[in-house]
């Protein structure tokens, strides 16, 4: 297994300095290089959010559940669609390993996207068209701290 899936944890806490804008570019061409069922491309879409004030209706939309990261993509997928939540979880996860990959943080957000599908003002000022709705927000930032855990053996594995 590679370095940057061993090292991506859960990061919750996150200092004020930007993510740089080659750093977005990276984290954008994983969210694009992401899989999709089907090939139906059309599904799913993204807004990556930097700007400050737009970082604030967001916290204040869904509760704080963001935790003050200075960098949101926010996942969207075409409403009742077969393969929309999956494609999402997997593009997720490919952002997430580019972050670590770029010693940044993250952290999946399920919660505060639910809450952002109440804000329709919000997802229209976000570019989010009428017939998606928000899957998944991942929070990427510089790590305030960065949680110790062992991973190695979190699941029950059979092999035969």
């Amino acid at each position: 297994m590679t370095d940057p899936i061993l090292k991506r944890v859960a990061v919750r806490k996150y200092t004020k300095e930007q993510v740089a804008k080659e750093d977005v570019d990276k984290l954008i061409a994983a969210f694009q290089a992401a899989p999709c069922g089907m090939h139906q491309t059309d599904v799913m879409q993204m807004t990556a959010v930097e700007d400050s004030d737009l970082l604030a209706k967001i916290e204040k939309a869904t509760s704080n559940a963001c935790y003050g990261a200075p960098l949101l993509f926010v996942i969207n997928v075409k409403k009742n669609n077969q393969f929309g939540l999956r494609d999402a979880s997997v593009a997720a996860e490919n952002l997430m390993v580019e972050a670590a990959e770029l010693n940044l943080g993250s952290v999946y957000l399920m919660a505060a996207a639910s809450n952002l599908n109440s804000a329709k003002d919000l997802q229209k000022e976000l570019g989010i068209d009428s017939d998606y709705e928000t899957a998944v927000i991942v929070a990427v930032g510089h790590a305030a701290e960065t949680p110790e855990e062992d991973r190695s053996n979190r699941y029950k594995v059979v092999r035969k």
